[in-house]
């Protein structure tokens, strides 16, 4: 593996430059030419902070979206599994091409057969349980708040200090 090739002043300079106009670290080591960890390295080691307000904007709204792409599932997955709850009651066609000459051939009984109920019971189950599943995902109590409400207290504090000059 070859010895990385070694930053020059011109090299902290640019990075600041990049750093300040709100580049992100991957387009930073693109444009030097570097791994993302040695441009996150040589800014923690130059003091720079990354302003990741737009990434957080970004983040948050992703994960509402996804919340309620979530929330709009669980309840299709609710209709679904009432549809098919609904059919265990109803009239059922049953249909079948067979004989020597593919004859198609239907009837319809007043409800379906104890093994096609079945089925329909379990898909009528596999849907309560995926929408269940949803639901206790986004049931977060408050951890996702107060993990983000720890990290900006942590964030707070570390500023103070570099304010301070305390170690």
């Amino acid at each position: 593996m070859p010895a990385a090739r070694p930053w020059t002043a011109a090299d902290d300079q640019h990075l600041r430059d990049l750093a300040a106009a709100g580049h992100s670290v991957r387009d930073m080591a693109a444009e030097l030419d570097r791994s993302k960890t040695a441009v996150g390295r040589r800014m923690q080691h130059l003091g720079i902070l990354v302003d990741r307000t737009a990434t957080l904007a970004a983040t948050t709204a992703n994960v509402t979206d996804a919340r309620g792409r979530r929330a709009a599932l669980e309840l299709a997955l609710l209709e679904d599994a009432e549809r098919l709850r609904s059919q265990l009651w109803r009239p059922h066609l049953y249909w079948d091409w067979g004989g020597k000459d593919h004859d198609y051939d239907e009837k319809e009984a007043p409800e379906p057969i104890p093994s096609d109920k079945l089925k329909l019971v379990q898909a009528a189950g596999a849907a309560i349980d995926r929408s269940l599943k949803i639901a206790v995902h986004d049931a977060d109590g408050g951890i996702v708040d107060a993990l983000s409400m720890l990290d900006g207290i942590a964030n707070a504090i570390t500023a103070a200090a570099d304010q301070d000059g305390a170690p």
